[in-house]
């Protein structure tokens, strides 16, 4: 392409600097790790945590008003006899900035994480009860859920009281997830992360297939404002 432009300053030859080369289009189909987002050394077996999702999903389907907007999700722990979810329950306490009044506010009530430390019965004997089991040996876990997302489809823009461990089910590489300013893609391998969801973060799937994790709360101090 023939082009001569009349203009010669700072910015043509900063953009003529960054044509010179092109993007790494290779890396990003893989985990980086990053601030707010690490992978621990334990690791589950994919295939069993894939089948365990069926046997789950065989007994309930996903819950949560949400569902139209890309938000679902499965109780895996509850309240010791707790048989009925609210939406709050699925979701809990967020902050945002959601308007271009960059004003943050919160949404929901915050979510006692401590009180939800009883696997749920619809699902015992599953491969994800023996998950949370080992998860519970290493660190004081809350709610955990297994979360959907449909495929071109993202959370909001918001920050949590506490930061979650991912263990991703189902994914694609046009699946990512966001914390602060890093942004990698999280491997459906069995693998389990470490994301620091009390900095503004969001989720995303960009893939033609859905994406599912598994999402545990950490129940140390909350952060409340």
């Amino acid at each position: 392409m023939s082009f001569e432009k009349s203009i010669h300053d700072h910015d043509t030859k900063a953009v003529e600097a960054w044509m010179s080369s092109r993007p790494d289009t290779e890396s990003v189909a893989n985990f980086t790790p990053g601030p707010g987002i690490q992978k621990l050394e334990i690791k589950f077996d994919i295939d069993r945590l894939r089948e365990a999702l069926e046997e789950c999903l065989e007994r309930e389907e996903f819950q949560g008003g949400m569902q139209d907007q890309g938000f679902a999700a499965l109780p895996l722990t509850q309240r010791p006899g707790q048989t009925e979810w609210t939406d709050n329950d699925l979701s809990g306490r967020y902050w945002l900035r959601g308007d271009e009044r960059y004003v943050e506010e919160p949404r929901e009530d915050l979510v006692a994480e401590t009180q939800f430390n009883q696997f749920n019965p619809k699902f015992a004997g599953t491969y994800f009860e023996e998950v949370h089991l080992e998860l519970a040996k290493r660190f004081p876990i809350g709610r955990t859920r297994v979360l959907s997302k449909g495929l071109y489809n993202c959370n909001s823009w918001h920050r949590d009281p506490e930061p979650r461990l991912h263990i991703p089910v189902l994914t694609n590489p046009g699946s990512l997830f966001i914390v602060n300013h890093h942004v990698t893609h999280l491997p459906a391998d069995g693998s389990v992360y470490f994301t620091d969801t009390r900095g503004y973060h969001t989720a995303l799937n960009g893939g033609e297939t859905r994406r599912v994790h598994i999402v545990a709360a950490l129940a140390y101090d909350q952060i409340t404002d």
